[in-house]
């Protein structure tokens, strides 16, 4: 029986080591950006020694699994699906949005270090592949009611991914000083722009 509670108790401890390791790796990648982040500030941010990194991930590959699975666990992007129950096409953009910007907000510091190190690193391009495909889709769910020529189709597509991308909303918010509401009332109007002939 107590051999019995002590394994218990040893996976207890190297589950909370490896969720240890993981939350270092989120916050690292955050402040510093995946590129720059080092299995040596990772051991040490978490309390642990190299090897002990290594045992619970052997390569960094294994370590961007658990960092991006903990990470999405916990900032879910917005899911383009419920928008759907919107049937008027400016209404869902708006609802989209509201939802969009509010996660921009709150991801903002993780997304100025990916959107930074995609460029530069191969395993951070790697794993935000499917982050951006789910944001190419939320562009072909917003252009459903719109009546748009084949013309008008391809700048409606421009002008809502235009809007839903983060830098939009970081010029917007950041620079330019506006609020949430008004950065999506203005990306409304934009988008209704371009619909005119």
């Amino acid at each position: 029986m107590a051999r019995k509670y002590e394994m218990k108790r040893r996976a207890e401890r190297q589950e909370e080591t490896r969720q240890r390791i993981t939350e270092a790796t989120v916050e690292l990648h955050q402040a510093l950006g995946p590129a720059r982040t080092t299995i040596s500030a990772i051991a040490e941010k978490a309390g642990v020694q190299r090897l002990t990194v290594y045992r619970h991930f052997p390569d960094e590959h294994a370590l961007f699994v658990a960092c991006t699975s903990h990470y999405m666990s916990q900032n879910p992007p917005p899911e383009p699906d419920s928008w759907t129950e919107v049937a008027e096409p400016e209404a869902r953009l708006r609802r989209a949005l509201a939802e969009v910007y509010a996660y921009h907000r709150r991801t903002e510091p993780m997304m100025i270090s990916i959107l930074r190190d995609v460029q530069v690193h191969p395993l951070t391009r790697e794993f935000a592949e499917p982050y951006l495909q789910h944001w190419n889709r939320m562009r072909y769910v917003l252009v459903t009611g719109w009546v748009a020529q084949d013309r008008q189709l391809e700048l409606l597509l421009a002008a809502l991914g235009h809007a839903l991308d983060f830098q939009t909303w970081r010029s917007l918010v950041r620079q330019q000083g506006l609020g949430d509401e008004q950065a999506v009332e203005l990306m409304v109007k934009m988008v209704r722009c371009s619909m005119r002939d």
